[in-house]
């Protein structure tokens, strides 16, 4: 296969190219206006000429006396019009009868004939008296376009080689910091991050951290700066300095995803690691016989709880994996759904389970009882609000409320639902990532009740499925945070 060639070897060929054309096309023109310019000299200096003599008295004995001496000087044959109307001179057979009466009307002459066989120039003037004609030869203004096009080759040559070095640093210039954003793309595309953080002011700022604790322990070697490239440059075209700017912030957003994606696969790792351990050992004990036949129904429990815990963390992998992926299978049907009707179902099965953790539940509906109704999957919205209110319960001390809210259609007829909790809330930061997945798992664990840290990024994007949107408030009424769910009349 060929080697393709470079986009700084394309531009400068392409620089260098249009440069030349342009020369060339200024050195034909001015070649093929060289005998037009020279005739237009020519005439001028007969005019000039012929107007001077037109202001001579006695005009016939100069001329006819000095006839010779004239057109011996500078090949110039005259001619003088008489007030009768005759031409006298060598120059008079090539003046028609036209020409001659506008000189007899006292109007310039400017024209071209023929005298001997050989074409001329004409340029007449008129006086009081007649008139002068002066005649040169068109060889004469040949000449003039011969010499004028010799004296084009040297300008013309150092004009294509001048345009052709210009053009060379022009698209060297231009092709540099596009060979440079290349590279940079090249490296980033063969794993490198952290190539674009030296500074400069094109670059992005280095990407801060996404949790308030280093968890060192758990993390492993991430990707490590390349070396380093110098300051990305801020000159230069627009258009290059912005895909330049842009080349650093995808290294930074990349840097800071493949980072978070090794946390949450640290996290994974470990919340599936916990459960396994606990079968393990119970499985080897039981295997062993060490374990009393008494305690037998007490260790099933344990291991049906844990594998149950394993269970629940797999099948919140799946599905955030399905709408991540927006797999086809992670369908949204929608229908005529009443809201009202869900909640008052959800909070039947809430209500018991906070009671069994010393919270107290609360409904909060505009009228008890009546429809609130939108075209949704009320499937998928009460598996958004149980993601919700689990996370609620989780981080709800004994003795504090949880409320669940349905707020009356909105102008557009939407619906409004919001799951509030009495726990510690979230800081401003906590905000910022709260539906990044894992992000406030590994921000708390050790110091707050965490679930599998999947639950938050699975509501949020179910709500980005319903057509809804999901916002949190650090702190609610009740103290702690209060997650807000609005959904449109009719799914889009």
């Amino acid at each position: 296969m060929s080697r393709r060639r470079t986009l700084a070897r394309e531009l400068v060929l392409f620089a260098a190219f249009v440069a030349l054309v342009a020369v060339l096309l200024s050195g034909v023109t001015a070649w093929y206006t060289a005998r037009g310019n020279a005739e237009a000299q020519e005439r001028d200096k007969l005019a000039r000429q012929a107007t001077v003599l037109s202001r001579i008295p006695r005009l016939s004995a100069v001329l006819v006396e000095g006839e010779q001496l004239i057109a011996g000087a500078n090949g110039v044959e005259p001619a003088v019009l008489e007030p009768t109307g005759t031409l006298r001179g060598p120059g008079a057979p090539a003046v028609s009868n036209a020409q001659r009466d506008l000189l007899l009307a006292r109007k310039p002459l400017s024209a071209t004939g023929t005298l001997n066989g050989r074409e001329v120039i004409i340029e007449g003037r008129a006086h009081r008296t007649g008139g002068v004609v002066l005649t040169k030869s068109t060889a004469e203004v040949d000449a003039a376009a011969a010499r004028i096009r010799r004296n084009l080759v040297l300008p013309l040559c150092a004009g294509l080689l001048g345009a052709g070095l210009a053009g060379l640093l022009l698209a060297r210039r231009i092709a540099r910091p596009l060979t440079r954003a290349a590279g940079l793309a090249g490296r980033l595309a063969a794993g490198e991050r952290g190539i674009t953080e030296s500074g400069g002011p094109g670059s992005a700022p280095p990407a801060r951290a996404d949790t308030d604790h280093d968890h060192d322990h758990d993390r492993g070697p991430g990707p490590g700066p390349g070396p380093d490239l110098g300051p990305i440059p801020d000159s230069g075209p627009l258009e290059v300095a912005e895909v330049t700017r842009a080349l650093a912030v995808l290294d930074r957003e990349l840097t800071r995803s493949e980072r978070r994606r090794q946390e949450f696969l640290l996290s994974v790792s470990h919340e599936i690691r916990t459960p396994l351990t606990t079968l393990r050992g119970y499985a080897e004990a039981l295997a062993d016989g060490v374990i009393p036949a008494e305690r037998v129904p007490e260790i099933g429990g344990v291991l049906g709880a844990e594998a149950q815990r394993l269970d629940r963390f797999l099948r919140d992998l799946l599905d955030l994996a399905r709408l991540e992926a927006d797999a086809g299978d992670f369908r949204i049907d929608p229908t005529e759904t009443d809201l009202s009707a869900l909640v008052t179902r959800a909070a039947a099965s809430w209500r018991e389970r906070c009671a069994r953790h010393g919270v107290a539940f609360r409904l909060e509906e505009p009228e008890p009882g009546a429809p609130v109704t939108v075209r949704t999957d009320g499937f998928r919205v009460r598996q958004l609000v149980d993601c919700l209110l689990e996370n609620a319960l989780r981080v709800t001390p004994e003795g504090r409320p949880v409320v669940l809210a349905l707020a009356a259609p909105s102008g557009d007829g939407g619906a409004r639902l919001q799951v509030r909790d009495g726990g510690p809330g979230l800081t401003e930061q906590d905000v910022e990532v709260a539906f990044e997945r894992g992000a406030l798992h590994d921000r708390y664990r050790g110091e707050r009740p965490v679930g599998s840290g999947l639950g938050l990024a699975i509501a949020h994007r179910l709500a980005t499925r319903l057509g809804g949107t999901l916002t949190v408030l650090g702190h609610g009424p009740e103290g702690g945070a209060a997650f807000t769910l609005d959904l449109p009349a009719t799914h889009p």
